[in-house]
């Protein structure tokens, strides 16, 4: 017969077990996201303003990594590759969504909240972060690339800057506002070797000059007149007009120079608006200019459409909770946090009411440009010849984070002075031959 004292233990037990299971239950529930991006300022700004939605979720931590864009490439490229499972959110960008997505590396975003009103993020993002009608990354922000320019100093040196310059009109005003004493440069460019660095502005200045990187039997056209027309243009430039060290410059760097009043002229991604046109971030905030991508002999491909976006490895244990972030960072509710906190310049676009939002126009005073520049690229007719890749900026196939490297690497080379143009372009168009032939392209 039970005592009234074993009864009470018994009970006490019970209790104390039915606890303990809760507390399983929730840790089992319990995310923790490690995500890996880029170290630019709109991805900062994300990790910075994650505290929210750490707070409305309590049951999801976040952990960043973050990463140099080189970097940030070659890591995330190896975690999906090998299967790791190391991250669970990454950053990529339209190369690597429709490969990935392709081989089934990557969570389909499909099922996504009615309020998240996928409709209204631009199409040309969609399109390139997808594959076979189906999307494998949200846009964070969506780029084209144009000319931003220093007011004050075109109009101290009575220069007038077009609506579409042309690269021998860009040379001439660099050379007019190259003052090296004074440490003004009259244009500054990526130099810093890697695909997605200095051969993505690389790209639409061949572009523009008439080159592809392949016929479209496969061949590499990186040893033709036209690459070497660019690449002596370009290279002749930044050593003219640039500023010391061009070849260590990538986009960040350039960032840090525009803002800071160092250069006249810098040809770069129109998401650096977020940063030259605020105040707090920039010293020339009120003397910045825009204008068009310059072209040469044609405008194809003269300038570029990329798209920073999240995806999702297959290989995340936490899918729903990486879904769920995913969700809130390209949301319209995240863009009006960033509008109130940074302001309306530094909201990433990614959205068409962005784009229309009056507070946007009057902060980025050339939204409607950057939209129209966003939606008229081609990543399917680049170049002034026909080419069987797609891309603008990029080859889009696996082999060419690889090649476009080795490109990268020796037309660094040739900014720093280390070789000449005709060796880089040499050594550039065997590696290129090589890996297309080794993979199957050529027939």
């Amino acid at each position: 017969m039970k005592t009234k004292n074993s009864t009470r233990r018994a009970l006490i037990l019970k209790v104390a077990f039915a606890g303990l299971s809760v507390c399983a239950a929730q840790l089992s529930s319990a995310a923790n996201l490690t995500i890996a991006t880029l170290n630019g300022p709109a991805m900062l700004e994300l990790k910075k303003l994650s505290a929210s939605f750490e707070k409305a979720n309590p049951d999801i931590k976040l952990n960043w990594v973050i990463l140099e864009e080189n970097v940030l490439r070659q890591r995330a490229t190896t975690d999906i590759t090998t299967n790791s499972g190391q991250f669970d959110v990454v950053a990529i960008g339209t190369y690597e969504a429709p490969q990935w997505g392709k081989r089934g590396w990557l969570v389909p975003m499909s099922n996504l909240p009615a309020d998240y009103d996928l409709d209204d993020v631009v199409k040309t993002a969609r399109d390139g972060l997808s594959y076979d009608g189906q999307l494998y990354g949200l846009p964070f922000y969506v780029e084209s690339s144009m000319t931003f320019y220093r007011k004050d100093l075109f109009q101290a040196a009575g220069l007038d800057m077009p609506d579409q310059p042309t690269y021998d009109q860009i040379k001439q005003f660099a050379d007019r506002l190259t003052d090296k004493a004074k440490g003004q440069y009259g244009i500054c460019l990526r130099g810093k070797a890697g695909w997605g660095e200095n051969m993505a502005y690389v790209s639409t200045v061949v572009n523009t000059y008439g080159g592809r990187w392949f016929d479209e039997k496969w061949n590499a056209q990186i040893d033709t007149p036209e690459w070497r027309k660019a690449i002596n243009f370009y290279a002749d430039l930044l050593k003219n007009d640039g500023p010391p060290g061009a070849s260590s410059n990538g986009f960040n760097e350039n960032l840090t120079l525009m803002s800071s009043g160092k250069c006249a002229m810098w040809i770069d991604a129109t998401a650096a608006a977020g940063t030259l046109y605020n105040k707090s971030q920039s010293q020339v905030a009120d003397k910045i200019g825009f204008a068009a991508a310059p072209v040469a002999v044609t405008p194809k491909g003269s300038h570029w459409l990329w798209s920073w976006s999240l995806a999702i490895p297959k290989t995340s244990k936490s899918q729903d909770a990486a879904k769920k972030f995913v969700t809130w960072a390209t949301s319209k509710q995240y863009i009006e946090m960033v509008g109130k906190d940074e302001g309306w310049a530094s909201v990433p676009p990614s959205r068409k009411s962005t784009f229309a939002r009056p507070e946007y126009k009057q902060a980025v005073p050339f939204g409607d440009f950057v939209l129209k520049a966003i939606e008229s690229a081609d990543p399917n007719d680049p170049s002034l010849k026909k080419v069987p890749y797609s891309g603008i900026q990029f080859v889009g196939i696996p082999e060419f984070q690889s090649f476009g490297t080795v490109v990268g690497q020796a037309i660094s080379g040739v900014v720093a002075g280390q070789t000449d143009v005709e060796a880089a372009l040499k050594a550039g168009n065997a590696a290129a031959d090589r890996a297309v032939k080794q993979a199957g392209y050529q027939k």
